[in-house]
């Protein structure tokens, strides 16, 4: 099958969750298919970063997104009444261009990572499919009690506007993927149930147990200039950590992943350091006894979960989290609700190292079962085989 696969992004380096799911899927369909991508994206991809891509690809189209072209494309998306997730990257001289790909390449189906590309293809009659990934629209009612009372009115627009979208999405797509249940029941459709459930995986030859010295009793680890991280990583340094000081003065927080906000940079002190981007982010897991992602918005499955219990670390999150995950509270996880929850958890890892052993072994066996690429993926591929004609 020739697939076109439509990014909004370059998915290299590996520094954000969609990048994550978008190579994994390129780099297992490839085995089978053959792969026009077509990405878009803003400044220059680096020579090395192409070079994980192309073994998996007939050929790569990369589009960039400009500045003053972006602000054009939030203007249309205002007047026309579709979502700003959605009017951010379209552009009709970049739709010019993807006509052109597809009328040169007549793939056999087109694959769509998040609503963010659909504009381009919604009137194609070709068979494809879209990965919602997550709920946008969930994703953004949740932040709209945390951000300026000024911005409050564009956040609600922004949520009604994208209930919307993704409901009018499932009529114009043959196939509908989603990350995990709990988001597929968020999608705002009557027959929502025929979402099929594609979940993230874990590359276990990467991700696996490894011995560093513990500098860290805390480690947090993702993108930290995405919103729901940089929620989280504040509230562990200004709510959790404090609580945990009062039993344990010595306790250290590592915040560690790319592009910390300044919001995340102020928490910086002797007990939180903060790495920026790391060429290996295994070390910031491996430096530290327990992972926390005491996740308060957002929506989707935790990359950062599955790759810390893959690492054997004893984890703790949120039961927001854990509803996309689905581990064992008390046995392959421990779950928080409140700073209190959170300190309480992680003092009792610190206290007994078998309880922290325990709860480490199971969540790796739980993690090791349950989630895994090239499955995840293989069904991915047979979805999108079954409704294609070749």
């Amino acid at each position: 099958m020739k697939l076109l696969v439509i990014l909004p992004r370059f998915p290299y380096p590996l520094e954000k969750g969609d990048k994550l799911r978008a190579y994994n899927h390129i780099r297992f369909l490839s085995a089978q298919h053959e792969i026009i991508l077509c990405a878009l994206n803003q400044g220059k991809v680096k020579p090395e970063y192409l070079e994980k891509l192309q073994p998996f690809c007939k050929s790569i189209h990369i589009f960039q997104l400009r500045r003053p072209g972006i602000f054009l494309n939030l203007a249309r998306a205002l007047f026309v009444g579709i979502p700003f997730q959605a009017g951010y990257f379209y552009n009709h001289n970049i739709q010019k261009k993807i006509d052109k790909v597809i009328s040169n390449e007549k793939p056999d189906h087109i694959f769509c990572q998040l609503l963010r590309v659909a504009e381009y293809v919604k009137d194609k009659n070709i068979a494809k499919t879209i990965d919602y990934q997550d709920v946008f629209s969930k994703g953004i009612e949740r932040r709209i009690s945390k951000v300026p009372f000024y911005l409050r009115p564009v956040f609600k627009s922004e949520y009604k506007r994208l209930l919307k979208y993704e409901n009018a999405l499932f009529d114009i797509f043959d196939n509908k993927v989603i990350i995990s249940e709990p988001d597929r029941d968020l999608i705002p459709h009557p027959e929502k149930e025929k979402i099929h459930i594609i979940p993230n995986g874990v590359d276990h030859d990467f991700f696996k147990p490894k011995e560093l010295e513990k500098k860290y009793e805390i480690v947090f680890i993702g993108n930290m200039g995405y919103p729901p991280n940089v929620d989280a990583a504040e509230y562990l340094a200004k709510k959790v950590l404090p609580l945990v000081h009062l039993q344990k003065p010595y306790a250290k927080l590592l915040l560690a992943g790319a592009t910390p906000a300044k919001r995340v940079q102020e928490q910086e002190s002797e007990f939180v350091h903060i790495t920026g981007w790391v060429d290996d982010i295994r070390d910031c897991y491996a430096q530290a006894k327990i992972f926390i992602a005491p996740m308060q918005i957002g929506t989707g499955l935790q990359n950062k979960l599955l790759e810390a219990m893959a690492m054997k670390i004893p984890s703790i999150t949120s039961s927001l989290a854990n509803s996309a995950l689905c581990a064992k509270d008390g046995e392959e996880i421990l779950i928080g609700e409140t700073p209190e929850d959170y300190a309480k958890h992680i003092i009792s890892l610190l206290d007994d190292e078998n309880f922290a052993d325990k709860i480490a072994e199971a969540g790796y066996n739980f993690v090791l079962q349950k989630f895994d690429w090239e499955r995840a993926t293989d069904k991915l591929g047979q979805i999108m085989i079954d409704t294609t004609k070749i």
